[in-house]
């Protein structure tokens, strides 16, 4: 292998690594979100683990920035919630950074 291959291939393990770390990231975020909306509609038990495993599998279900935004905005009103779209961006991006940070340090 020549120098050119080498490091090749040290980017394409190193976007791998960074892809899998990304995605961890983003599932414990959604994890921790649908963990917080069961608690406001008044889930618990099995049916709060549920409903957190629904949020994680949507997200790797439907393409696009705002779909867990919108599903779970659109659950919490369906319960009544009253809750803004902004209210739950700044929890997610709360619970982005509190997954990061979970991610990283196990």
């Amino acid at each position: 292998m020549t120098t050119f291959d080498d490091r090749e291939k040290a980017f394409e393990n190193k976007f791998q690594h960074d892809e899998d770390l990304l995605f961890r990231i983003r599932a414990r975020r959604d994890r921790l979100a649908g963990e917080w909306a069961a608690d406001l509609m008044g889930l618990s038990g099995a049916d709060a683990e549920a409903y957190a495993r629904q949020i994680v599998d949507t997200d790797i279900a439907t393409p696009g920035p705002h779909d867990i935004r919108d599903k779970l905005s659109a659950d919490l009103h369906a319960r009544g919630v009253d809750i803004s779209d902004h209210r739950v961006e700044k929890q997610m991006a709360h619970f982005l950074d509190i997954a990061r940070q979970q991610v990283t340090q196990s």
